[in-house]
C-alpha cells in the first residue's frame, strides 16, 4: 500500500488537480468563476480511498486558490467537509 504523498499536478487546460496512483487518475475539478476558484468534483477511485488523496488535492486547489489570491466556493461535498474539518484554510471560502 502506498503511504506517500501522491504528486498532484494542476492541469489548467482541464480544469483540474489531478494525480495518478496505481494507474488510476484522481481528480479536483473546477471552474473559474468572477475571480473565485468554483471547487464542483473531487473523485478518487474506490480502490484508493481512505490514503488521503482526496485530502492531496483539495490541499494542492486551495494553496493554488491562497497564491493567486482567489476565493473558494466549495460547491463539492467534500470540499466542504474539508474545510469544516480545517477552519484555518476557511477564510478562502
Amino acid at each position: 500500500m502506498e503511504t506517500s504523498t501522491p504528486k498532484v499536478i494542476h492541469n489548467a487546460a482541464q480544469q483540474r488537480f489531478e494525480c495518478e496512483v496505481e494507474g488510476h487518475l484522481n481528480v479536483a475539478d473546477y471552474v473559474m468563476s468572477n475571480g473565485k476558484l468554483v471547487m464542483t468534483h473531487t473523485a478518487v477511485h474506490p480502490s484508493l480511498q481512505g490514503r488521503g488523496i482526496a485530502a492531496a488535492l483539495v490541499e494542492t486547489a486551495l494553496d493554488f486558490a491562497r497564491d493567486e489570491g482567489l476565493r473558494v466556493d466549495p460547491v463539492c461535498a467534500y470540499v466542504q467537509s474539508y474545510l469544516q474539518r480545517h477552519p484555518e484554510r476557511a477564510q478562502l471560502a
